[in-house]
């Protein structure tokens, strides 16, 4: 997410009430999760375990829960609870706005683009040309929406990420402030869900075509050419490549990618990442060919006991 304009660090403490460890001027430009900072950006880091991570990463300000060394050309943002504050400054940057009917008088919508009955355009949506949105489609605040798009009945665009700190007292969530972004040519089937980037952009790329009951989670990139069958489910921050086919009621790990021109079979759990041009099948997820190769000696184990009864 990036801000309107720059802001230095110490307009960013006194947003969140922190002390910071730099220049005061030091300038501040945006804030993203690990996998897509860049200069300017602040991410949060609250556990010993990533702090290398955090303090190596492209980010420039890192919003952290201990004053620790400050490595050069950065700054530090020290707070005794790096996630609530990280929620402070969504809220402030991208707070929730109500909308007051069912098309936002701020959408843009291009020409030839068909709305069917009851359906709602959020805040600052943009749909491009020749679309057609069916009855009771919903897109939320932001969603950039291609040429030539097709989203059927009751799918949603842009709903929360789902992403939740355990605390004693319950589930603190992680507010979220992307966008949904589809790219031209996309169909999306009935009731599709698809969770908009915690601060970054959830993508479907340009002639990628998603059936009915499809869920994609948040900051995912979905390539261009994709097929994705029914009640598949995507876990957030997934890269699937170009041409990538996922059969029916496949479910995937969070963080993995899958190569492009990759095929999935049905059922299958993708449990980590895996190469493109290739068949799979299973969970855990392995090459086709030697999966069922795998089956069919499972199968032979029944006569192969018998026969070593009978000896």
């Amino acid at each position: 997410m990036k801000f309107p304009t720059t802001f230095t660090l110490q307009q960013i403490a006194e947003i969140i009430d922190s002390d910071y460890v730099g220049d005061a001027d030091f300038p501040v430009s945006g804030m993203n999760e690990i996998h897509v900072v860049e200069q300017g950006d602040i991410v949060f880091v609250d556990h010993p375990k990533y702090y290398d991570k955090a303090l190596s990463s492209k980010a420039t300000i890192i919003l952290i829960n201990k004053k620790v060394d400050c490595p050069k050309g950065k700054a530090l943002l020290i707070s005794d609870d790096p996630f609530r504050d990280f929620n402070k400054l969504t809220l402030y940057f991208k707070p929730f706005v109500p909308s007051e009917r069912a098309v936002s008088i701020t959408a843009t919508i291009g020409l030839n683009t068909t709305l069917q009955p009851n359906v709602f355009i959020g805040n600052n949506v943009q749909i491009g040309a020749n679309c057609i949105i069916h009855a009771n489609v919903s897109i939320y605040d932001n969603c950039i929406i291609g040429n030539g798009v097709t989203i059927h009945s009751g799918t949603v665009l842009g709903a929360d990420a789902f992403y939740y700190k355990k605390r004693p007292e319950g589930f603190d969530k992680l507010r979220s402030g992307g966008r949904v972004v589809l790219e031209d040519n996309v169909d999306l089937g009935a009731l599709c869900t698809i969770d908009r980037g915690v601060t970054g952009d959830t993508l479907i790329g340009e002639g990628t075509k998603i059936d009915n009951q499809v869920h994609v989670g948040h900051d995912t990139v979905i390539g261009k050419k994709c097929l994705i069958a029914s009640q598949t489910g995507i876990a957030g921050c997934v890269i699937i490549e170009d041409e990538v086919t996922l059969w029916g009621q496949v479910g995937t790990n969070s963080g993995i990618t899958i190569g492009a021109k990759a095929v999935v079979m049905g059922q299958t759990g993708v449990t980590k990442s895996v190469a493109g041009g290739k068949s799979y099948f299973g969970t855990p997820i392995e090459e086709s060919r030697e999966k069922l190769k795998q089956l069919a000696y499972v199968k032979k184990i029944p006569d192969l006991i018998k026969k070593l009864e009978n000896k």
